[in-house]
């Protein structure tokens, strides 16, 4: 399909603003343009209950969290479910603000608790410290579920491109040592293959928003301490051998990413190795769709929250906790 108008629309703006090319800036100067992006074009925030910042501390350090509550998640007398979100950026962008809007609807879409979890970035601290701080936090959060009045029972991971490589290392992890329990994957667009060498990755790289072949580089130079790390499986979860037993998986695509292929990939890997796996291409859209007011956008968050409340209604919800400490914002 051609781009949807509301993308080539939003493209257009981007292209107008006149960055300059990442791989030619320092992380800071990224960071500040990726969050003049974000104002430029964001969706309008989806009301919920409450919002909490606190900071958790755990054997990889302290770390940022945000709690988003959804309304009405006690009507029924139940604990609701938790949704441990990671954002976007590469491991050097992205931060708590900057997937506000998206966390916002995954909650209210879903009737979870989000956890949108603020891990270290790159290349301040190079893998595996964002990993180890991931599966810190999800560990902290499902050990907390009381305090914090969610059903650890219920726990899933999610996050878009490079959170989503981020959830599918957490979920990978959490099988090797048992333990916390993953029900559920929401990977949105993920980057899980560091190679760099499908079609797709090559193809687009550069056009409709995505970045260019030098971008990918810096991206990388600034996560990772050497090319044999690319072929890590908590770098690249593609190269994981053995992908059976992992929880069941929603992975989002679009037609015009450059990480298209490798989500795929990674579905009909998981598909083979006899895990329940759901991969939906969104035709006509770009990576990070789903963080600006497109129409599709909305369709996916419709899509994405099915999929979470249908894998949490499969398993007996716990009672609701009396303890849930909070500081509104």
């Amino acid at each position: 399909m051609p781009l949807h108008p509301q993308v080539a629309a939003h493209l257009e703006r981007l292209a107008a603003a006149n960055f300059a090319a990442l791989h030619t800036v320092s992380p800071e100067q990224a960071r500040a343009g990726a969050r003049h992006l974000t104002q430029l074009s964001t969706r309008n925030p989806t009301q919920v209950a409450e919002v909490t910042d606190r900071v958790i501390a755990t054997g990889a350090g302290e770390i940022p969290v945000r709690l988003y509550r959804p309304l009405g998640v006690s009507d029924d007398g139940s604990a609701p479910p938790v949704v441990v979100f990671f954002h976007g950026g590469g491991y050097v962008l992205g931060d708590l603000d900057s997937h506000d809007g998206l966390a916002r609807a995954l909650a209210e879409g879903s009737g979870s608790v989000v956890a949108s979890v603020g891990y270290p970035l790159a290349p301040e601290h190079k893998f595996p410290a964002p990993v180890e701080a991931g599966f810190a936090a999800t560990a902290w959060i499902a050990q907390h579920a009381e305090e914090l009045g969610i059903d650890p029972a219920r726990l899933a991971v999610a996050g878009d491109s490079a959170g989503g490589n981020l959830a599918t290392v957490v979920a990978l992890k959490a099988r090797a040592v048992g333990a916390p329990r993953i029900v559920f994957q929401l990977l949105i667009y993920p980057d899980v293959d560091f190679r760099r060498t499908n079609r797709s990755i090559t193809e687009l790289a550069g056009q409709y928003g995505n970045v260019t072949r030098e971008a990918q580089q810096w991206f990388m130079d600034h996560y990772l301490s050497s090319e044999a790390q690319k072929l890590d499986p908590s770098v690249s979860p593609l190269l994981e051998p053995d992908l059976g037993g992992l929880p069941p998986a929603f992975i989002i695509t679009a037609e015009y990413d450059a990480l298209r292929d490798e989500g795929e990939q990674y579905g009909a890997r998981l598909a083979e190795a006899g895990v329940p796996v759901v991969v939906k291409r969104y035709d006509g859209m770009i990576h990070e769709f789903l963080r600006h007011p497109f129409d599709d956008a909305e369709v996916a968050l419709a899509d994405a929250s099915h999929a979470l409340r249908a894998a949490f209604t499969l398993i007996r919800p716990a009672p609701a906790s009396a303890v849930h400490v909070a500081n509104t914002t």
